[in-house]
């Protein structure tokens, strides 16, 4: 198991230096922009921080996870199609938690960290 876990993060850890490379830069960027544009829009409305509202308002959560899926989808599956096409090319077989990770870390992750903070800068703003 250790050999397993050794591996993916080795392997992992050495996309960035392979093919397609500029996607480590391009996502993040675009998944960036999508968290800007949705956080001047939630500051506008009056919403809660994003991520933060997704543990304290229950009622609103689906909602917001809907709201937000909207926004990065298309870039976490392109995340995870590039990936793919990596994996193919790459390590000549299909490994399908290290796309899920790598997809994650690509899309959602610059998302849930940007919206939240661009939405309080926002509302002090206005």
């Amino acid at each position: 198991m250790n050999d397993w876990i050794h591996q993916t993060w080795q392997e992992i850890a050495a996309r960035p230096e392979g093919p397609l490379a500029m996607r480590f830069y391009l996502q993040p960027i675009m998944s960036t922009v999508f968290a800007v544009r949705d956080g001047v829009k939630d500051a506008r409305m009056g919403r809660p921080a994003y991520f933060w509202s997704l543990f304290t308002d229950p009622a609103h959560r689906l909602e917001r996870l809907r709201d937000g899926w909207k926004s990065i989808g298309k870039i976490f599956v392109l995340a995870a199609v590039l990936d793919i096409i990596y994996q193919l090319f790459v390590l000549h077989e299909l490994r399908p938690l290290q796309t899920v990770i790598i997809a994650t870390l690509l899309a959602v992750v610059p998302y849930l960290i940007v919206r939240g903070p661009v939405n309080r800068l926002g509302r002090r703003m206005r």
